[in-house]
């Protein structure tokens, strides 16, 4: 989506990190979108190579086996922030890819350098040809990623307003074993050898606990004109 303002603004890169249920996805699409951005999901590219990994039989529990197969599937990711995709060897895997089984095995899968490697590079690539700018959110976009971003921002927000929000998402799953879901997954995702969850010496921390949608978006789009501003 590129608007007559995104022309003729500069053009913007844009880090948006932090752990599940910060509301990173729904303020990146939101922003992006507003301001004729191109919007990039690395957790759905992370999802797509696990998912393809237990549709092919690869054992998750075997870092060798995940390292030889990392280099075959062709993950393509649409970066139209109304309307984002993420494809397969062809077969759109938007879907299953938000499964109870590749949730539980993304951690593992994301964890192995190889694939890192190679998620790492097609997320360059997207990211180098988004002409107006572009949105990208993940976990290590502003510290291995992309670290010479324009604007590196963290996102935070308590357990419980996490689980909330996730729970809700899963609709009526038990917030408790949400939780705990959630601070497993911060747990492997913080201690990982390779590009561990991790905010940016220099990105801005917002706190979304007690803010709406809306004020997290605005927040971050004023953040994002001010970095346009003094380019």
């Amino acid at each position: 989506m590129e608007t007559s303002a995104a022309r003729t603004a500069p053009a913007v890169i844009v880090a948006i990190d932090g752990p599940s249920g910060t509301g990173k996805s729904s303020t990146s699409k939101a922003v992006a979108a507003q301001l004729g951005l191109s919007y990039l999901d690395t957790g759905a590219q992370y999802r797509a190579i696990t998912w393809w990994m237990v549709t092919n039989g690869i054992d998750v529990d075997d870092p060798s086996a995940i390292a030889a197969a990392a280099g075959k599937p062709d993950i393509v990711s649409g970066t139209d922030p109304s309307a984002p995709t993420i494809t397969v060897d062809g077969t759109d895997v938007a879907g299953p890819i938000r499964t109870q089984e590749v949730t539980s095995k993304v951690s593992a899968v994301s964890a192995v350098p190889e694939v890192r490697a190679r998620i790492t590079e097609l997320q360059r690539a997207i990211a180098a040809g988004a002409v107006t700018g572009i949105v990208v959110e993940g976990r290590d976009i502003g510290t291995t990623v992309l670290p010479d971003a324009d604007l590196k921002i963290f996102l935070t927000a308590s357990p419980e307003a996490r689980a909330a929000r996730r729970s809700g998402e899963l609709k009526g799953a038990d917030v408790n074993s949400t939780r705990e879901a959630l601070l497993k997954r911060d747990a492997a995702d913080s201690s990982r050898k390779t590009s561990p969850l991790a905010k940016a010496d220099d990105a801005v921390e917002v706190d979304t606990s007690d803010l709406t949608l809306q004020q997290v978006v605005e927040c971050v789009v004023t953040l994002v004109e001010e970095k346009r501003a003094a380019k």
